[in-house]
């Protein structure tokens, strides 16, 4: 199972306030006190009162009474840097790269990707639970979430919506009785054709897909469970998606991806600007 980071960016910012609430209601007045008395008995002992807190060794004693844990200081300097990224990818826009090529053309891997955690109903960290309605998946959507089979993020095209009749027959998908227009764009490579480019248009989202020049899998269809989605990749003959894995509950959807901001081929390369755009 991947690193769960929302549940322990939530944890780190929940003991780092934590600990700076425990500065600021107990230590830090035990500090105070501390200060007050070696003022105190300072001035007690010294000839004068403002010989005694104006000398440098007065100065750097107080200092030393005065300084917070380490402990306490790096969770107060952390502390605000940590509940900034929480609130940021929590309920406004997470970060995401692609590993897969499951969604080419659409998206490639290496590539960075903005997900709006906001659009489909505002969530609780690290546990997903929608706590404010804003807006549902919709055909052509491309979405993250995570699969019912594995604890990790997967990124898809949403094909079907709860209670939508699905099927899959030549390659071409049918929703309710009404087959997705598909335009025949392209053969790559050329001289020697491995796969299509597809324009395909779902509901009101019209993008390309990829399909590979051998085979036709057996007509299949599904009718998508109340409060589930159907799931497919662009990249349709290469995508594990709900064709094998099955649809995917409302409480595990992520956000709805909105744009590339970057670009990194894997290994050794420079990040690159020249592919960023919206997603469609």
């Amino acid at each position: 199972m991947s690193v769960n980071f929302p549940l322990f960016l939530m944890v780190a910012t929940a003991v780092a306030g934590l600990l700076w609430l425990l500065d600021i209601w107990l230590l830090k007045p035990k500090r105070l006190l501390a200060v007050a008395a070696f003022n105190a008995e300072l001035s007690s002992n010294a000839r004068t009162k403002a010989q005694s807190q104006s000398s440098p060794e007065t100065e750097l004693a107080v200092e030393k009474l005065l300084k917070e844990p380490v402990v306490i200081e790096y969770a107060i300097s952390f502390f605000p840097v940590l509940l900034i990224v929480l609130v940021l990818r929590s309920f406004l826009a997470e970060p995401f790269q692609i590993p897969t090529g499951s969604m080419i053309p659409t998206l490639k891997v290496g590539d960075f990707i903005l997900v709006n955690k906001y659009s489909y109903g505002i969530r609780l960290p690290a546990f997903g639970t929608k706590i404010i309605d804003v807006g549902m998946p919709e055909t052509g959507d491309v979405m993250v979430f995570i699969p019912p089979h594995k604890d990790e993020y997967f990124i898809k095209r949403v094909v079907g919506l709860p209670g939508d009749k699905i099927i899959y027959k030549g390659k071409k998908l049918t929703v309710n009785g009404v087959e997705q227009k598909q335009i025949f764009k392209a053969q790559i490579p050329f001289n020697s054709p491995e796969y299509k480019v597809i324009e395909e248009t779902l509901g009101d989202t019209t993008h390309m897909i990829h399909t590979v020049n051998r085979g036709f899998a057996k007509t299949q269809e599904w009718i998508v469970p109340a409060g589930h989605y159907f799931m497919m990749g662009d990249n349709r003959d290469l995508s594990s998606d709900s064709r094998y894995w099955g649809t995917v509950p409302e409480d595990n959807i992520v956000g709805q991806a909105f744009a590339v901001w970057m670009h990194k081929e894997p290994g050794f390369n420079l990040p690159s600007f020249s592919y960023n755009k919206w997603i469609e």
